[in-house]
């Protein structure tokens, strides 16, 4: 065994580290016992001698035997870098040096400001008022998104919903061309049609239940043949004016082509009751020309 020479500590000689303050041991040699001083020789008496005599040899002193220091025991934590095992109370490892006692980490600074931490002294009211504030803005945004949050999910519920087909259970007009009743424009048929003598004249379709409307499909014109399209006056704009069973009205503006066939507008109003369709604008107006609104169809919600 030998001594650290900077802590003092035992260590053993195979040991490259201190394992209590990590200093490198390459550099000490293991102590060896020093050889005893020679003993000085025993004066010889004065004799007459014919000539000089040379001195006698020194006897060197016999080495006294020293108690063997016991090796430290290995049975400690082992070291996590090289694995090496070392004694117990080792703060660093003796063949690697590397730190064997993990070191809490530093308590973080709370950011908030001292009186509104919980035990952080001073009175509480403020950290109240903070809270009292945060719900109330937290009702504040409900209330005014409350509307929003509803339509968002009205209209997720409109794209995975499939449309059912709603008839009304009474039609009237504000006038209508003979032989060409009202009626004609809902009954599922495309060669008839409602005839409207001028420009903002206008039908209206009544329901019996209120409903989820999710669109409207047009026909316009008498009929989907090209010529006999062409032989009447065509709806190219029209109003619908939706009302609800809370006495509320929408009006949809809805601009058409010119071209036979249904033309779909998707609308999405809730608890529907009445529907008026008004004559906007018109093409191939001419004398003795009616304008021919072949059929209007209207989708709910199941």
């Amino acid at each position: 065994m030998r001594t650290c020479p900077n802590c003092g500590a035992n260590v053993a000689d195979t040991d490259d580290f201190c394992g209590n303050c990590g200093t490198y041991l390459g550099w000490i040699q293991p102590e060896s016992p020093e050889p005893a001083p020679a003993a000085p020789a025993e004066p010889v008496p004065a004799v007459e001698q014919p000539g000089a005599v040379a001195p006698a040899k020194p006897v060197p002193q016999r080495t006294r035997p020293t108690a063997p220091v016991a090796e430290t025991a290995q049975n400690g934590p082992p070291c996590k870098v090289c694995g090496t095992a070392n004694p117990i109370g080792a703060r660093f490892c003796r063949r690697c040096a590397a730190p064997l006692t993990a070191t809490a980490p530093a308590a973080g600074r709370s950011r908030m400001p001292r009186w509104f931490r919980r035990g952080g002294g001073g009175s509480p009211w403020p950290r109240r008022f903070v809270v009292v504030l945060l719900i109330a803005a937290l009702v504040v945004a409900g209330y005014l998104l409350y509307p929003l949050a509803g339509d968002l999910v009205q209209n997720v519920r409109d794209k995975l919903a499939t449309p059912a087909a709603v008839s009304p259970n009474r039609e009237t007009a504000s006038v209508e061309v003979p032989g060409h009743p009202v009626s004609a424009a809902v009954d599922g048929a495309t060669n008839r049609y409602w005839g409207a003598p001028a420009v903002g004249d206008w039908a209206q379709f009544e329901f019996a239940q209120p409903f989820r409307l999710l669109g409207v499909a047009i026909h316009t014109g008498a009929s989907t043949d090209p010529a006999e399209f062409a032989a009447t006056a065509r709806p190219t704009a029209l109003d619908l004016v939706v009302s609800t069973s809370d006495g509320t009205t929408t009006t949809l503006s809805i601009d058409l082509a010119d071209k036979p066939g249904s033309q779909s507008t998707d609308t999405g109003i809730s608890d529907v009751t009445a529907i008026r369709v008004v004559i906007r604008a018109a093409a191939g107006m001419g004398a003795g020309k009616d304008i021919a609104l072949g059929e209007v169809e209207f989708f709910k919600r199941p």
